[in-house]
């Protein structure tokens, strides 16, 4: 009597589905299909797939400062650094050449050397700008030219870091030219005959800013409170000073930071886009009428 032997059944070894031609027997714990070691994520249980792993991250919300910012994923202060490293690079430049302070300095209306009108009110609007990256170069009876440059810089370098931080850097890069461009506005509005370089406006911009939020978070506002009180001080008494680039600086900067604090958190992204666009238009607007009154007073 003959016994039959029925053949073991044929089992297919599961592979990973990235990539077929490896077995593997692990499988993602989202997804559950199988997954070899190179296509293996560390989860809080088991491994996932690369797939799972990229559709999990979608979902999780990106981390905002206090003020709704995103959190840089670098720590370096790249606007701040980037703003000073303009700033040393144009002032080398007004050493190697003094035209340059001369063609692009603030000034509402001047007479150049050669007698030809120059200034915001001839169509030169860019000096309105321009100016904020300039610095007075030094002259012969002394060195108040690098005074002016260190100080600004140094400034800069001390409260710009903590303030982008907080903000983000398109919300500081606002912050900083609209303070400067508020300097240059107001001295056009009360003086349009005076010239004047400086990232001064812009620098009182960033004081405002910086005692603004910092009451709205609850830090210490004591040493901002006696750097802007020292430097108004310092802007009312030393002659050749011009106080409207740090009073216009230091209003637009106090109000921006005020809308970019304290907006409601429902339209806080709103907001913080409305505000510097708001600013800039009446900044613009103040010029355009300045511009039509100087240009009607000189014909």
């Amino acid at each position: 009597m003959s016994t039959e032997h029925n053949p073991a059944p044929e089992t297919s070894v599961p592979t990973c589905y990235r990539h077929p031609g490896r077995e593997t027997y692990v499988s993602c714990t989202r997804c559950e299909r199988h997954i070899c070691p190179e296509c293996m994520r560390e989860a809080a249980v088991g491994h996932q797939c690369p797939e799972c792993v990229a559709e999990g991250n979608k979902s999780v919300r990106q981390p905002r400062t206090t003020l709704g910012a995103p959190v840089a994923t670098s720590a370096v202060p790249v606007v701040s650094y980037a703003l000073i490293g303009i700033c040393v690079a144009v002032y080398l430049i007004e050493l190697a050449s003094v035209e340059v302070v001369r063609d692009f300095m603030m000034v509402g209306i001047g007479v150049t050397a050669d007698g030809r009108l120059a200034g915001v009110a001839e169509g030169e609007w860019y000096r309105l700008f321009s100016s904020i990256f300039l610095h007075q170069r030094p002259t012969n009876g002394g060195s108040f030219g690098v005074t002016h440059i260190l100080f600004n810089m140094w400034a800069l370098w001390a409260i710009g870091p903590a303030l982008e931080q907080v903000l983000g850097r398109w919300r500081f890069l606002a912050l900083f030219l609209l303070s400067g461009l508020g300097g240059s506005v107001l001295l056009y509005l009360v003086d349009p005959g005076d010239a004047a370089v400086g990232a001064s406006g812009a620098i009182f911009g960033l004081f405002g800013a910086f005692f603004v939020i910092g009451k709205k978070m609850g830090g210490p506002v004591g040493p901002i409170v006696f750097l802007l009180g020292l430097n108004l001080l310092l802007t009312f008494t030393v002659p050749g000073i011009s106080w409207e680039g740090h009073v216009g600086g230091l209003v637009v900067g106090a109000i921006l930071a005020a809308a970019y604090a304290y907006a409601p958190e429902a339209r806080r992204q709103l907001v913080h886009v409305a505000a510097p666009v708001i600013m800039l238009v009446i900044l613009v607007t103040l010029v355009v009428v300045k511009t039509s009154q100087v240009t009607v007073n000189s014909l």
